[in-house]
């Protein structure tokens, strides 16, 4: 064979290796775009999907963990509330005993006042019933309001007369002589009658309820003031006694009534 035999045989080998290839280059595209592109286009969608998936659970998960909060939140508040609904409840509990308390006070308050309107009806009724036991009298010094010995005395001499009795009243008035001027005289018969009050309560233990006291200055003299004895005896406090007559008809009625 000669060299243009040979050098024509290698173009024709050479055509055919290069149609060859060509024809396989080809052959390969077509099937990258048939087959691979397809593949390769529904693993991009399925990572799309995957990922709206993830994103969607994502949501959902923090969907639930506010629920959760939310949950939560409730739950204290319903807790708190319960406790303030426990402490109104106990708040009204307590109200409801200070009433309850208030209206027995009410009451007794009520059954005491009816008790002493009852009581002052009684003594209101009986008030004209009281006579006169006795009249002590007591001097004082020109211008002083304190007791003498001697009109100790005499109280004490008084006053172990009717301590044991349970119906009596005292009225005490101070009077004064017409030496000074009169509301001078109004304070100082005041004094002397008040000082008269307070040894009777101090040392005789005489209930105050049971003492009228009043200071009437130079009203009412029992003596001449315009002789020195005359107004000796006008500077006195008279002490007048007055005992509860059970015979009379009310203090009698309400005796009897009492007795049924």
């Amino acid at each position: 064979m000669n060299a243009l035999t040979i050098g024509k045989a290698s173009v024709a080998l050479s055509t055919v290796f290069l149609l060859g290839f060509g024809t396989t280059g080809c052959a390969t595209k077509k099937y990258a775009r048939g087959v691979v592109a397809p593949v390769e286009a529904r693993l991009s969608t399925n990572e799309k999907k995957t990922a709206d998936h993830a994103s969607a659970i994502g949501e959902l998960e923090n969907g639930l963990s506010r629920t959760d909060e939310k949950a939560t939140d409730a739950d204290r508040k319903a807790v708190a509330a319960g406790q303030e609904a426990a402490k109104a409840n106990q708040a009204a509990g307590a109200a409801q005993q200070s009433a309850d308390q208030a209206k027995q006070s009410a009451d007794s308050a009520r059954q005491v006042a009816d008790n002493g309107m009852t009581r002052i009806g009684e003594v209101v009724e009986n008030f004209d019933n009281y006579k006169l036991v006795t009249t002590e009298k007591v001097l004082f010094p020109f211008g002083k309001s304190i007791l003498t010995k001697d009109a100790k005395t005499q109280l004490d001499a008084a006053v172990g007369n009717i301590t044991s009795a349970k119906n009596y009243v005292l009225e005490v008035q101070g009077f004064t002589d017409k030496t000074g001027s009169a509301n001078g005289n109004i304070v100082l018969s005041q004094k002397r009658a008040d000082e008269v009050v307070r040894y009777l309560t101090t040392q005789h233990h005489v209930p105050l309820r049971k003492i009228h006291v009043l200071g009437l200055g130079a009203d009412e003299p029992t003596a001449d003031n315009k002789t020195r004895d005359g107004r000796k005896q006008n500077r006195r406090v008279e002490m007048k006694v007055f005992a509860l007559d059970l015979g009379s008809g009310p203090a009698k009625s309400a005796t009897q009534a009492s007795s049924k």
